[in-house]
């Protein structure tokens, strides 16, 4: 999803100045004239990924608009503009939260550097504070990506449950999310910060299923070397998740239905129980029902679990959130991969939200994932998902067909005769080569013709004009004020 860039400036010619080189980068541009409109648009919570604020105005300053955002908690990156650049305005307002700053006028090329940057500071910040979060055990339901009416039913039903001590079966695909459905179960009760332990009873051997959840005392058996406490010692005072706990063994069954119903451990080798004051959670991706009736799952465990049931939905019953779980991919892999792709096209978007993803939310991470290292464009295209897709290349433009140029050697005297006539030359021929007495016109006049028309065929698209005409940016726009062909730009745009 293309990103919003607030411009707050209370001088109209900035801002639509500004809004030009913007949108012919992608960006979607907010308009405020004034700190308090500014202030009104992010609190509206109307989307602005990045402020552009000017210091100087009229009413509340810019310094006013950027200590009053911090106050009340916008943490969207500002970056300041000022007209005089003085060194002590620019020191305080980067004291007082901004990012970065320039002096007007700038050029598009530190304009739009400047807000990659941010883009990329904010993508970081918002990474970090999510790593923190789990790592404190303290995720919510706020932190989960979703505002369908699946995942509405799914935080409603947390939030309830997280207000007691009620255990919960999360139910679901593999892949569906149910670990982080558990998570913001545990980071919104009142055993949030402390510890949250997760164990995939799949994944253990049966021989060491009691050790691993239970714990043993050293020397209970050959290879005990030293006492070990086990998983449910380890979550005291916190959460045990039983992740896939239909796969636990049937003798295993019998001791954690001891545990959940005594609060009591029995480690091995062990004189004496031990008393643990454990929340537990548990998730399983079968039907437990069916278990219970096949025999492979005890009928008292299974009511002991299943207290509070939620089940965590498909991908592909929650497709309208599929585009806000991309760009949170996407924003989490720029930063582990140092990379700066932008977002997802809205043709890929379309792609991916009308794909079924059977392996559900984590099949989609790692696709995203797959697709930012492909991915050479600045935002995602259908071809970076080649499974998806079935492109594994990205599709060759159409060449223009270009009529056949005959060349004709001639010399000295001759070359004047030889030269075409101004009315042999096609009608629809777009940039003339040649004056009305059929001589070569001067290379600037055609070269200010054909960058005029580049820039009207390409909309005032000033990075496609400049990769079809095979110059950089800056070059162009260098061309573009010694041609005079300003007033061409902002007529397009």
């Amino acid at each position: 999803m293309n990103k919003t860039v607030l411009v707050v400036d209370d001088d109209p010619t900035q801002r639509r100045l500004i809004q030009a080189v913007l949108e012919r980068e992608g960006f979607r541009v907010a308009h405020a004239d004034g700190g308090r409109a500014a202030l009104d648009h992010l609190a509206s919570g109307a989307p602005a990924d990045v402020v552009l604020l000017d210091l100087n105005m009229p009413g509340m300053s810019g310094q006013e608009t950027l200590a009053d955002m911090r106050a009340r908690g916008f943490a969207q990156p500002v970056i300041v503009v000022t007209a005089t650049g003085g060194i002590d305005t620019v020191v305080a307002a980067m004291r007082a939260g901004a990012c970065d700053f320039f002096v007007k006028p700038a050029s598009p090329e530190r304009i739009l550097v400047s807000i990659g940057n941010a883009l990329s500071l904010g993508a970081m910040k918002t990474e970090v504070d999510r790593l923190k979060k789990h790592v404190s055990a303290r995720t919510t339901f706020d932190d989960l990506i979703g505002s369908g009416p699946a995942m509405q039913m799914v935080k409603r039903l947390g939030e309830r449950a997280a207000g007691s001590s009620i255990p919960v079966l999360i139910t679901g695909e593999s892949g569906a999310g149910k670990e982080v459905i558990a998570r913001a179960v545990h980071g919104c009760s009142d055993r949030a910060g402390r510890p949250f332990v997760a164990v995939n009873c799949g994944a253990i051997p049966e021989n060491l299923v009691e050790s691993i959840l239970f714990g043993h005392e050293k020397g209970s058996f050959t290879g005990a070397s030293e006492k070990h406490l086990g998983k449910f010692q380890e979550a005291s005072g916190g959460t045990l998740f039983l992740d896939e706990v239909g796969e636990l063994p049937l003798d295993m069954q019998v001791k954690l239905l001891r545990a959940l119903q005594e609060s009591e451990i029995d480690p091995i080798g062990s004189k004496r129980p031990v008393k643990v004051d454990v929340r537990i959670l548990s998730a399983t991706n079968r039907d437990l029902s069916q278990a219970v009736a096949e025999g492979r799952f005890r009928e008292d465990l299974y009511y002991r679990l299943n207290v509070f049931p939620i089940e965590a939905p498909a991908l592909r019953e929650r497709r309208e959130d599929i585009p806000a779980l991309t760009e949170a991919f996407v924003r989490r892999f720029n930063v582990e991969e140092g990379r700066r792709v932008a977002g997802a096209s809205p043709e890929t978007l379309a792609m991916l939200t009308a794909f079924d993803w059977p392996g559900n939310v984590r099949q989609l991470e790692n696709a995203v994932y797959r697709a930012i290292i492909l991915a050479d464009a600045p935002y995602l295209q259908p071809h970076d998902f080649p499974a998806i897709s079935g492109l594994t290349l990205p599709p060759e433009p159409a060449a223009p067909a270009v009529a056949p140029v005959a060349v004709v050697a001639v010399s000295g005297a001759a070359a004047a005769a030889a030269l075409p006539d101004l009315a042999d030359l096609p009608k629809t021929a777009p940039v003339q080569i040649l004056d009305e007495r059929g001589h070569l016109r001067k290379l600037e006049d055609i070269e200010r013709d054909l960058i005029q028309l580049a820039i009207e065929i390409y909309a005032g698209h000033m990075s496609e004009v400049a990769r079809r005409l095979g110059i950089g940016r800056s070059t162009l726009y260098r061309k573009v004020r010694e041609q005079g062909l300003e007033d061409q730009i902002r007529e397009t745009a």
